[in-house]
């Protein structure tokens, strides 16, 4: 080879990343190759649903695709009506709907990234009166009662598959990802505990998992070989009736024979009572089933769950569990994400801190998805941070969750914004919600939150307790002061027994070994972990629970054999306290708790043995303890520490004098609205307000 080839293939040699090398070492594909290891996973917004929406669908997905991401898989459509989610859902079926899908497409590929359809048929999980499955068996989370299939009936569905796939290639799509875990309908056909059939489609597992693979076979042949098929396999159902291991590896190599290109990770079916994705579950904490199957397949196999920063998906990737990462919320938190590691601008990622409240929640209640950190989040074409063209003099009055993203957003847009915070330090209520077990994350968030003030140019002032005359001269001030506890009125509230939820959890107050908290509302439940959690130094380091000891308390078994489903007998741990948690409103403690995590706080301190108690009446508290009535029957409950979590009041002592000044006044988050500390709404409240300065 001469000096100049060699000059020429040193240029075009790929250079390893510094910091990332596996993350952003490129995948080939046979026919195409990936830049990085980075899979935007499925997930649905709501944007599917109407096709006046594909607009908005296609600017999120452009501007993930612009982030960088290597491949994208959309939230899921049905392949038919009879597939729907919910009714009138995202589906692809018909010719006609093709041309909205363009749009998608086309915002992709204008950024050089590659995006996957993905098909979903709901099964028994559709939530409407039309859903069919293996067999005539509800799901314990439908009011809806599937129809079983016929042998005809399986053979119309597998034609709908292979339709929507091609379907999909006329819109432009790259590839599809057909999905056979979560409990939707392939995964029903998998497993006994939902495939009762005695035909060719069910019985033994080779017969279970036919309708997958030949699902996988057609589309191959219908749409060629240079289309990425991604199968989305169930490797660990989480629920009893499930597979085994040995049928887990025969159906991942029976989908390999069957043309797909990359095998995508599922874990846990919806209705499984074991958490996946909320931020109580370690980083990571599933990666190695995915390890696992690695020597049992050829093809590169993608990992998931709770990976959500670059550190977490190098050392993954780097200790060989997995050929890429997917990632779905981290990307709904920032869409830049991936150019932020390539760039190593890791501390400038906005963090999923695994909420759930403003993505999956939303989902479930019929909106569309958003992110508590990031409200920008599928609404890219309402919500824009352009810069101004007439900078104001900003003052910010509270370095909380509202007045952090109010700045840092204004400042960012140009503006010349002053923070004014009375602590010590940025955070207001994520200081206190960061010492909760289970939400390690939220110091991401305040770690962002200080590295955009920094970037953003806000003058921030701690220790400083703005008045009057320091907010003179401002062209607009905004009051971000968060809240005051509300006081309680019964006999006693002035016993030394009787503390407030905040000197609890600043550590200004040490807890006796029982404790009784009145109000069991989100603060409560989040005083409950915190009293009955044994804390750990080294989880707050890890930003959560170590994996191993997290899945022996809930039971998830990585090594099962014959055990279906991957089920263990769980081992909670002992509680540091004795807890009671009341409320005075009649019913189960907890009922509005968000709807996709409320069940996990429940099961948590239920294992931990807290008595939740609703209908109480609160007769006074003395030296013997606190005083009762439950059912009309009194009590003491023998405790040396009353917590009052009753609700907050919103703190603004300011707003009467500036308004009456003449000044420009706004006043946002708990200062505004405190019925809950709701920090979806207050980050979102401030940087709606910033970016219309």
């Amino acid at each position: 080879m001469t000096t100049a080839s060699l000059s020429r293939a040193a240029q075009t040699a790929p250079v390893s990343h510094p910091l990332y090398p596996k993350l952003f070492e490129p995948l080939d594909l046979g026919f195409c190759t990936l830049p990085n290891r980075v899979l935007m996973g499925s997930m649905h917004t709501g944007l599917e649903d109407k096709s006046s929406d594909f607009p908005k669908l296609a600017a999120y997905f452009g501007e993930r695709a612009q982030g960088g991401v290597g491949l994208i898989v959309t939230g899921g459509f049905a392949p038919n009506v009879v597939g729907w989610l919910k009714p009138f859902g995202g589906k692809l079926s018909w010719r006609w709907e093709v041309g909205k899908h363009r749009q998608v497409t086309n915002a992709v590929h204008q950024h050089g990234s590659r995006i996957c359809l993905q098909i979903l048929h709901a099964g028994r999980y559709g939530y409407q009166p039309l859903q069919v499955a293996p067999s005539r068996i509800k799901a314990p989370i439908n009011p809806f009662t599937p129809r079983a299939l016929s042998a005809g009936g399986v053979e119309r569905q597998i034609r709908a598959f292979v339709r929507t796939a091609q379907l999909a290639r006329d819109a432009g799509y790259d590839g599809v990802e057909v999905m056979g875990s979560e409990g939707y309908l392939l995964n029903q056909f998998t497993v006994p505990r939902t495939n009762h059939r005695d035909d060719a489609f069910g019985g033994d597992p080779a017969r279970r998992m036919r309708f997958a693979v030949e699902i996988v076979r057609r589309i191959r042949e219908a749409c060629g070989k240079d289309f990425i098929i991604i199968y989305r396999l169930s490797m660990l159902d989480l629920v009893d009736g499930g597979n085994r291991w040995q049928d887990v590896v025969a159906q991942a190599r029976a989908v390999e024979a069957a043309g797909a290109t990359l095998i995508n990770t599922g874990i846990g079916w919806h209705e499984a009572r074991i958490p996946t994705i909320a931020t109580s579950v370690p980083r990571g904490a599933f990666t190695g089933i995915t390890a696992r199957l690695r020597p049992e397949v050829g093809l590169p196999l993608v990992t998931t769950n709770r990976i959500n920063m670059p550190d977490v998906a190098e050392r993954i990737l780097a200790a060989g569990d997995a050929d890429m990462v997917s990632m779905a919320r981290p990307l709904l938190a920032d869409p830049a994400w991936v150019a932020k590691a390539r760039d190593a601008r890791a501390d400038e990622i906005n963090t999923c801190i695994g909420c759930n409240q403003a993505c999956l929640d939303h989902v479930f209640e019929n909106k569309h998805a958003s992110c508590l950190v990031n409200p920008r989040a599928c609404a890219e074409t309402e919500l824009t941070y352009a810069p101004t063209r007439a900078p104001k003099r900003i003052a910010v009055v509270g370095a909380g969750p509202a007045g952090l993203a109010c700045a840092t957003v204004a400042a960012g847009r140009g503006h010349q914004v002053t923070l004014f915070e009375a602590g010590e330090a940025i955070g207001g209520q994520f200081n206190v919600a960061k010492q909760i077990p289970g939400k390690e994350e939220f110091h991401e968030t305040l770690r962002y939150f200080a590295r955009q003030i920094e970037k953003t140019g806000v003058a921030l002032r701690l220790r400083t307790r703005a008045d009057a005359a320091a907010l003179a001269g401002f062209d607009d001030v905004v009051l971000a002061t968060g809240i005051a506890p509300r006081a309680v009125d019964f006999p006693g509230n002035d016993h030394p027994k009787v503390v407030g939820y905040l000197d609890v959890l600043r550590g200004d107050v040490v807890a006796g070994s029982k404790v009784a908290i009145i109000g069991a509302g989100g603060i409560g439940f989040d005083v409950a972990e915190f009293l009955v959690h044994r804390h750990d130094p080294d989880d707050l380091a890890r930003r959560g629970p170590d994996p191993a000891r997290w899945r022996a308390q809930w039971g998830v078994d990585l090594g099962y054999t014959d055990v279906p489903g991957g089920l263990a007998p769980a081992q909670p741990v002992a509680p540091a306290r004795e807890v009671w948690l009341l409320q005075r409103s009649p019913g189960k403690p907890g009922a509005r708790l968000g709807k996709t995590t409320g069940w996990i706080h429940r099961a948590t301190l239920k294992a931990m043995k807290v008595r939740m108690l609703g209908g109480v009446e609160y007769l006074g508290v003395d030296d013997a303890g606190l005083h009762v009535r439950v059912d009309g029957s009194e009590q003491v409950l023998p405790v040396d520490h009353v917590v009052i979590c009753a609700g907050q009041e919103p703190f603004k002592p300011l707003a009467a004098e500036l308004a009456a000044a003449g000044q420009r006044v706004h006043v946002i988050g708990g200062a505004d609205v405190a019925a809950e500390l709701d920090a979806k709404r207050a980050i979102a409240q401030g940087s709606r307000l910033a970016a219309g300065f």
